[in-house]
């Protein structure tokens, strides 16, 4: 009985979590559990939930992309500069930094898994250099309209409002980026479940010497799964630059604690135990919760993070207990 009873609350611990902070929060304010709030809960999560697919993808090959953060950054800042020093089309605006991103994946990649690297430093690494790079490219400064350049011109170009319609824009009520985030998770964990590309990945990060026994080209999985990170933090940058409308530099640096929470609280989500593209999910959505509705009871921001290490840490401490309960039986 005591068995089963753990098994239950590991297994949906979490999202009965997750619904008692809602009820909590719905309890606290009556506009918290409306649906504008609960839209602008999952646009807010949107970007955030991009990036932490890109890390739960490098964690399902045993590895960890640190370099995320710094990729949302340039990503952002490039794809302002298109439009407002460049004047690009929007089919160009939106190609090349996602071109940029899957690049900056080969790179970890090419360290991590060519150079035997450990994917730690080389991708710590790797994040020094792309944000040095973009500051560089930027010369410091936040890309916007009509901004001054350094000959005294005026900027040419302004931010496309089809542009902005994404991240901004509603398709039948419904934010935009809360339609691409959802995509994003369904295709991802139907990627993760149904094709040889993700079970090989799930295979060789749950034991790399056993899938290259058995066949698998390990190397080549990896390769991918670290230009996938790249391509989602891109794809997160470039949804920043069209939420806000302008490309602030070091935008993406908070985002790497932000995706990592997401993650590693989905690890306790349905009895996971691992990293999982639902559970990421689900991970970000509490993490959006919280902090939405500490904000609406006018809690002082930086307290959100004390109670947001809080959850981590509880939900940290419910999946390792099981598993090494898991392990002892």
């Amino acid at each position: 009985m005591t068995n089963r009873l753990m098994s239950f609350t590991f297994k949906y611990g979490a999202l009965i979590f997750i619904g008692l902070v809602i009820l909590f929060f719905s309890f606290q304010s009556p506009y918290f559990f409306t649906y504008s709030n609960l839209t602008d809960i999952l646009r807010s999560i949107s970007i955030v939930t991009f990036v932490a697919i890109g890390v739960t993808i490098s964690l399902m090959v045993d590895g960890f992309d640190l370099s995320v953060g710094s990729t949302v950054s340039l990503s952002t800042v490039l794809t302002a500069t298109m439009m407002v020093w460049y004047e690009m089309p929007l089919i160009v605006v939106i190609i090349v930094p996602i071109a940029v991103g899957a690049i900056i994946g080969l790179v970890n990649a090419l360290l991590i898994v060519k150079i035997r690297i450990p994917d730690l430093l080389a991708t710590l690494a790797v994040m020094y250099i792309v944000s040095g790079i973009h500051k560089t490219y930027t010369k410091g400064y936040s890309i916007y309209n009509n901004m001054p350049l350094s000959d005294g011109t005026t900027a040419p170009g302004k931010i496309l409002k089809d542009f902005l319609w994404i991240g901004q824009g509603k398709l039948l009520g419904v934010p935009f980026s809360v339609i691409l985030m959802l995509l994003a998770v369904l295709v991802m964990h139907l990627f993760f479940k149904y094709t040889r590309w993700g079970r090989q990945m799930i295979m060789t990060g749950g034991n790399e010497e056993a899938a290259r026994l058995s066949g698998l080209r390990v190397k080549r999985v990896r390769t991918l799964a670290y230009v996938l990170s790249g391509v989602f933090a891109a794809v997160g940058g470039i949804l920043f630059a069209a939420r806000i409308g302008s490309g602030q530099i070091d935008a993406g640096a908070p985002m790497l604690m932000e995706s990592v929470a997401a993650v590693f609280v989905g690890y306790s989500v349905l009895a996971a135990g691992r990293p999982n593209i639902i559970g990421t999910f689900f991970g970000a959505v509490l993490m959006g919760v919280m902090v939405n509705g500490l904000t609406m009871m006018n809690v002082q921001y930086y307290t959100t993070d004390i109670i947001k290490g809080a959850v981590l840490v509880l939900a940290l401490a419910v999946t390792f207990i099981h598993l090494n309960r898991k392990k002892r039986s």
